[in-house]
């Protein structure tokens, strides 16, 4: 996150000090309202009304895996966050930063299993397995043909004979 600011210069009535006619306009109307300096908005602010508003960029959200946004979520209802996030993680620098400037969760990432050759009707119409190990046709077999590393470890899914490939989910 860059720590350089921008300021305006607005008044009672929500209109903006443009720095380049010298004036107040209705922002959708008007080129410069911003200047990198704080003293010449404060300026402005005393000599023509109005206040300084600062802008500063929104910081960067951190990524936590699921149950780190739990001890955060729970955190949030605790009298002392940083004791209840320190008591519960080593990654309390991490945590107190979700804490205040929010956060995303990692998504875990899935898998399909082809399953081997041998089990396929021919050559161009590959199978993959199923949580009920059963086997599906087509590539587009629905959730029950998705695993997580820890189910392919689990059900032994992960390494020969089988072929595990990452799903991607365009929709988000």
């Amino acid at each position: 996150m860059s720590k350089e600011k921008l300021y305006a210069v607005k008044d009672d009535e929500g209109e903006y000090w443009e720095f380049d006619t010298s004036g107040f306009l209705i922002p959708h109307i008007s080129g410069c309202l911003t200047t990198a300096s704080k003293k010449q908005a404060e300026i402005v602010a005393d000599e023509q009304g109005g206040h300084v508003v600062t802008f500063v960029e929104e910081p960067e959200k951190v990524v936590l895996t699921k149950e780190q946004a739990e001890i955060v979520e729970n955190a949030r209802g605790n009298k002392f966050p940083s004791d209840y996030m320190s008591s519960e993680s080593d990654d309390e620098e991490l945590l107190m930063n979700a804490y205040v400037n929010g956060y995303t969760v990692a998504k875990e990432k899935k898998y399909r299993v082809l399953a081997p050759k041998s089990w396929w009707q021919s050559e161009d119409k590959p199978k993959y397995m199923h949580r009920t190990f059963g086997i599906s046709a087509y590539r587009g077999a629905g959730e029950d043909s998705v695993f997580t590393q820890k189910q392919l470890d689990l059900y032994e899914l992960n390494g020969a004979p089988f072929t595990k490939e990452e799903v991607t989910d365009d929709a988000d």
